[in-house]
């Protein structure tokens, strides 16, 4: 029998089981190192290594399996750190997560149920072995030269080596119970997109290690309603307006002794991003109000900092993934917003603190740098069309695009040799092409084993309103207009900073698509503050977070049902508009209803932040500022005063063990509605975090919100179920 949408969704994790991600590739460009599954239904990630010839010949690449974690893993759970790690991250998956390779790509580490495993890459070594370390431990790391392996256990760092089997503790928090060595802060591994604590040096001599000090962090419990013998979970968790951690730096070398890395970290608290090349150890700091950033390159004896480059900006800066970086010939890689876009600079650490020119133009979105090797920079772009994301090159020949045809590219380049994903509006899965240099071209692909989705996507990307809102619809399948009436419409929105979903990549849109299927116009609009339309575009939701989103909803609606009338693509019943969300498109549903009941009959918000005071500081402070100085901001974003304003029927969706979007947000705003006399639904999730995972959770959520929706729109149910 085949699967419903919904229960093939759980099942296969959102149809990421079977892809291949987190490549690597080896200095000579021959080896890449990834993780998939063994299919789409597989939640365990296997390491495999592609190998190719010498002469880059297509038909000599070979794929072999290196680690499957089935037959090492015992039943032991994963610490609670790694828990954590894997949470800040959306990571899904189980098994191999995440492994550390050393400089040439011959060894890798990986952490399973709190151990440390090592082995060699080439082909005919032995298995992986279990590295002599202290147990509970996570995010192991080989050193350059792949004799040593450093890893986290205890809030400690540690070293084992490889070849003595001596492990010992490099540095450690001792009797402070609030420190930690060599991990990530929660507001840098849930906000900045750092997850690490700790670098190795070039030659292996010394590590950059993070301390963090979460003792001015305050308290928060979160506890487990469904079994009431069971102690609440404690956090560190810094909410807008309160302390964070104090992080700091030292280089800790092999020999014990230690070495502080000075900077003005009270004036820029926040570490936003460290790492360690050859050209040296290069850091990126923060104001708290995020206005002001510096680029530091740290000298490795005395631990003294040099500032590069400062940057400012009266809303915000951003954190560019993937910089700063080291060309070979010792030019850093860093972006600037020049001309409404933001663009890529390559210049010397001289030049770079003046004003040089970027390489690339206006018109382009620099999204993420991806990868530096030797001279070239690999990077991603949006041009005139936010939807469509491309692989760009620059280096000796200037620059070049790399990836060819529509969808959402990325990759990684080293050696010469490129591993490039794309995935388009042609095809639901993804697709992976390695090329190789000296025009060899396209010399092999990396399969995807994921399951084919039971639904295909039936997407028409448009442009909404006098701001060209980038939106997408999706009508039912088989969809015939002026059959069976008007149209009853569902907006499904993310809607705000950090997300985009009108993208031009298939997978985007398949529980939309089920949506429709089940009698629905599924319209989807990115407005004003997501990403990919340039500074501007991003920074007009500052000091509101409510408003313009709300806006541009309201006009991507009004605009499609007017495209949708002169075209003859359907008839939409603008008296019968559903909208559901999760996260920040929980709380923009819940915002529709409050704010606009002339327009929205329903809503589904699931994991809303109702109350920004509540969220974490470095996202909210980004937007809001303090909450201290700038009250007003905070009162017009929040959703708590509206509560009496509630005229149509609202479902609350939540996770009770969610510690990014806590459960306080859905029971102050449903205390609230209470308090005023308006009828609500909770569904609360016992057990379930901020990215459910649990299959029947996972499917049933999406039944139950079909079936609210439709009894709050008074829509008919069919002759027979279509809830397939």
């Amino acid at each position: 029998m085949t699967d419903s949408f919904p229960r093939q969704q759980a099942r296969t994790r959102r149809f990421s089981c079977g892809v291949p991600r987190s490549f690597q590739i080896s200095p000579d460009g021959r080896r890449i190192v990834f993780l998939r599954s063994r299919g789409g239904t597989d939640p365990d990630a296997c390491l495999w290594v592609l190998d190719l010839p010498a002469d880059g010949a297509a038909d000599g690449a070979a794929e072999r399996l290196v680690i499957d974690p089935t037959a090492i893993a015992g039943d032991e759970e994963e610490p609670d750190e790694e828990r954590a790690r894997r949470e800040r991250s959306r990571e899904r998956a189980g098994g191999v997560v995440a492994f550390g390779a050393d400089a040439s790509c011959e060894v890798v580490a990986f952490a399973l149920a709190g151990r440390v495993y090592a082995t060699r890459l080439a082909a005919g070594e032995a298995g992986p072995a279990a590295v002599p370390a202290m147990s509970p431990a996570i995010d192991p790391r080989p050193d350059p030269s792949g004799r040593r392996v450093a890893y986290v256990a205890n809030g400690a760092l540690r070293v084992t080596d490889l070849l003595t089997s001596a492990d010992s503790e490099l540095i450690g928090p001792g009797d402070e119970a609030d420190v930690s060595y060599g991990l990530a802060e929660f507001v840098a591994a849930e906000e900045m997109g750092r997850y690490r604590g700790y670098w190795w040096s070039p030659d292996g001599s010394a590590l950059l290690v993070a301390r963090v000090d979460n003792a001015p962090v305050q308290r928060w419990y979160i506890a487990d309603p469904a079994n009431p013998g069971r102690p609440p979970a404690q956090v560190r968790y810094p909410s807008a307006g309160t302390p964070n951690a104090a992080v700091s730096l030292l280089i800790v070398r092999l020999d014990g002794t230690t070495t502080p890395v000075r900077w003005d970290a009270d004036a820029f608290p926040y570490l936003a991003v460290a790492g360690w090349d050859a050209g040296g150890a290069l850091l990126a700091v923060q104001s708290r109000d995020q206005r002001l950033m510096r680029l530091l390159l740290i000298d490795g004896t005395s631990g003294d900092a040099k500032i590069l480059r400062s940057d400012s900006d009266p809303n915000w800066l951003d954190i560019v993934p993937g910089t700063p970086g080291w060309t070979s010939d010792g030019r850093i890689v860093w972006t600037t917003m020049a001309d409404g876009a933001r663009r890529l600079l390559v210049a010397s650490p001289g030049e770079l603190g003046g004003d040089p020119e970027p390489v690339t133009p206006a018109g382009m979105q620099v999204r993420q740098v991806l990868s530096v090797d030797g001279d070239t920079v690999l990077f991603t772009a949006t041009g005139a069309d936010p939807t469509e994301i491309g692989v760009w090159a620059y280096g000796p020949s200037g620059l070049v695009p790399v990836s060819e045809g529509s969808g959402v590219w990325t990759g990684i380049r080293s050696g010469g040799t490129t591993v490039l994903t794309r995935r388009s509006l042609d095809e639901p899965d993804v697709r992976t092409t390695v090329l190789r240099p000296a025009g060899a071209g396209a010399v092999a692909t990396i399969g995807s084993l994921a399951e084919a989705p039971v639904i295909t996507p039936s997407v028409r990307l448009l442009r909404g309103g006098e701001r060209e809102l980038r939106t997408a619809l999706l009508l039912p399948s088989g969809y015939e207009p002026g059959s069976g009436g008007p149209l009853p419409v569902l907006m499904d929105p993310y809607g705000g900073p950090h997300k985009q979903r009108v993208v031009a990549s298939c997978d985007e849109y398949l529980a939309s698509q089920w949506f429709a299927d089940q009698g629905f116009a599924v319209i989807i609009a990115d407005g004003r503050g997501t990403p990919g339309r340039g500074p501007a575009w991003d920074r007009a939701v500052f000091g509101d977070l409510a408003g313009p989103v709300l806006a541009d909803q309201v006009d991507a609606l009004a605009s499609v049902a007017q495209q949708c009338a002169r075209d003859g693509l359907a008839e939409l019943d603008l008296g019968r508009v559903g909208i559901r969300g999760w996260s920040f498109g929980g709380y923009l549903a819940a915002l529709a209803v409050l704010r606009r009941p002339d327009v929205f009959g329903a809503a589904v918000a699931g994991a809303p932040v109702t109350d920004w005071r509540l969220y974490d500081t470095h996202y909210t402070e980004r937007y809001l500022g303090d909450p201290a100085v700038n009250g007003a901001a905070y009162d017009r974003s929040s959703l708590i005063a509206d509560a009496r304003e509630l005229s149509r029927p609202l479902m609350i969706i939540h996770g009770l063990a969610d510690d990014n979007v806590v459960v306080a947000h859905t029971l102050r705003l449903s205390s609230a509605l209470l308090a005023a006399g308006r009828p609500h639904t909770v569904l609360p999730l016992s057990g379930v975090t901020h990215m459910p995972t649990q299959e029947d959770a996972a499917e049933n959520m999406l039944l139950l919100q079909v079936a609210f929706l439709k009894t709050a729109l008074a829509i008919p149910a069919p002759p027979e179920s279509t809830a397939t």
